[in-house]
């Protein structure tokens, strides 16, 4: 069963949502229908008529704005906020997140939850863990798609991100 967006009101079909299913069971959410990395900002606009500009954007390395946010969605019942990041007039990375101190798990549940959607989505995942933080990631095509848990009490943190993948040669790094 594909992951179905939800959002309270007439916009729910409009924006993109990660949440938990009544099941209990992971449901996956690719972009929604119509978004694809690498498009401009007005053919977002254009899919995605609810999206609000941000007054102002979060900087990214490699010159990313994070210049448009949607409603939030919930995972396990962790809302979510959704940035689009925009790089050369381009769609380069969507990111779905919250802060998560408040929290008893420390996001705990919505990783979990997360992680098994995208195995369902996209195979076994690269994980790696430090004494800080879990991170778990996956590459589908032209696109990485990971996610985040910072468990550390003062700045917890749970993140889904979706970028365009860049590939460089061996002889730049």
């Amino acid at each position: 069963m594909p992951f179905r967006p939800f959002f309270p009101g007439p916009v729910a079909c409009l924006i993109p949502v990660i949440f938990l299913a009544a099941t209990g069971a992971a449901h996956a959410q690719a972009l929604p229908a119509g978004v694809r990395l690498g498009m401009t900002a007005a053919e977002l606009q254009a899919v995605l008529p609810t999206l609000e500009r941000v007054p102002r954007p979060q900087r990214l390395a490699g010159g990313l704005a994070g210049a448009w946010h949607g409603a939030p969605g919930l995972v396990s019942g962790l809302p979510l906020e959704t940035t689009w990041y925009f790089g050369g007039a381009q769609l380069k990375r969507v990111e779905f997140s919250a802060n998560i101190q408040d929290r008893a798990d420390l996001g705990a549940d919505a990783f979990n939850e997360i992680v098994a959607w995208g195995r369902g989505a996209f195979g076994p995942e690269l994980a790696s863990r430090d004494s800080g933080s879990e991170i778990a990631s996956w590459v589908d095509g032209g696109m990485d798609v990971y996610v985040q848990r910072v468990g550390d009490t003062h700045r917890a943190s749970v993140r889904l991100v979706y970028k365009a993948r860049v590939l460089k040669d061996g002889a730049e790094l």
